[in-house]
């Protein structure tokens, strides 16, 4: 987590710090889930960051250092990540149903077949936005504490 917070601070992305670091854009992802890096690529990471490589091991231990990342700033940061992916995903969609119809109009103009896929993948789309989004209240964060208490018969 604190890998993103101090690439999120700088206004870099993650292929730019993987062009600045010289690591690939998979291992910065792996990283920022928490996921162990090697002592060549925290190193990597911390002359970008100009920060102490001791520093940027402690965070990539199990568990965030509570005084690099809040709370707060954890789950905000996991709310851009799932944003992030849903749009991704939309661009993906809209690319290849792009295609597909290109194809269905150049190879086969009087017959519609790329209509069957974009409903298919639409609907797809559609529930991750509904899960990024809270769209459906009945299944947003409040929801979701209401039965952990529930299940655990006290308050969070």
């Amino acid at each position: 987590m604190l890998i993103q917070k101090l690439r999120l601070r700088r206004g870099w992305s993650q292929e730019q710090l993987a062009e600045l670091s010289g690591l690939s854009v998979r291992t910065i992802q792996r990283l920022e889930r928490g996921q162990p890096g090697s002592l060549e690529s925290m190193k990597a990471l911390a002359a970008v960051f100009e920060v102490d490589l001791e520093r940027l091991k402690e965070s990539a231990v199990d568990a965030p250092n509570p005084k690099d990342v809040s709370p707060e700033e954890a789950l905000a940061l996991a709310h851009v990540r799932r944003v992030k992916s849903f749009y991704i995903h939309l661009s993906q969609y809209l690319i290849v149903i792009g295609v597909l119809a290109a194809v269905n109009v150049v190879s086969h103009p009087g017959v519609w077949w790329f209509v069957w896929p974009a409903l298919g993948w639409g609907l797809a789309v559609a529930v991750h936005a509904v899960s990024v989004f809270d769209i459906l209240p009945f299944l947003n964060g409040a929801w979701e504490r209401r039965e952990v208490e529930k299940r655990l018969g006290r308050r969070l």
